[in-house]
């Protein structure tokens, strides 16, 4: 682990190697899994806030999960996060004219609906964070519907950390990203890194 700020990082955020391959693993992020995206208390809000604004942008579908449930519900570790459809599909997901799954919320955003991106636990995956005694452990998550990233990441030679550089700096900062490359040449130099 690697102390960057406040954070801990695994050094498998410099190693391992990801793009994400839409074209191949069709968004699925968004549509499997067993939990909501995580949420913080203030992006719960910012959910409800916007909802009247983004709705158009949504699947009636998601429309319905968002009219039963809410914005966003409260799990049962009493965690918040997004509403799921049937269990699995994210409330806010939508389909483009290729069959792919993509974020409801980003699509409203790039339409100028909303100043609101998408929740930062989406924009920062396969990192996920967790709060530990000095503030948060950054970790690589490996999820088998990712190989296709893991491929192209490979591939084209990027590292976790560097496709996530927009997420990474709206979340922690440019200073922090600064010092994560440092981090990461000086791993490099000395040969744990590729």
């Amino acid at each position: 682990m690697i102390q960057i700020g406040d954070t801990l990082c695994s050094i498998e955020i410099f190693e391992e190697k990801f793009v994400c391959d839409l074209s191949a693993c069709k968004g699925a992020c968004c549509v499997e899994g067993d939990g909501g995206a995580p949420l913080s208390i203030e992006e719960a809000q910012k959910l409800q806030d916007i909802l009247p604004d983004i709705w158009e942008y949504l699947d009636p579908k998601g429309q319905q999960v968002l009219k039963e449930k809410g914005a966003y519900i409260k799990a049962a570790d009493g965690d918040l996060e997004t509403p799921l459809l049937k269990g699995a599909e994210c409330a806010y997901l939508i389909y483009d004219e290729n069959n792919i799954a993509k974020c409801g919320i980003e699509a409203a955003h790039k339409a100028g609906a909303t100043d609101f991106k998408k929740p930062v636990s989406c924009h920062l995956y396969p990192i996920r964070e967790s709060e530990i005694s000095i503030g948060l452990a950054l970790n690589y998550h490996r999820w088998g519907i990712c190989s296709p990233a893991c491929s192209l990441g490979e591939e084209l030679k990027v590292p976790v950390f560097k496709f996530l550089k927009d997420a990474l700096i709206r979340k922690h900062g440019e200073d922090w990203y600064e010092e994560a490359e440092l981090v990461y040449d000086l791993l490099k130099k000395e040969g744990r890194v590729q």
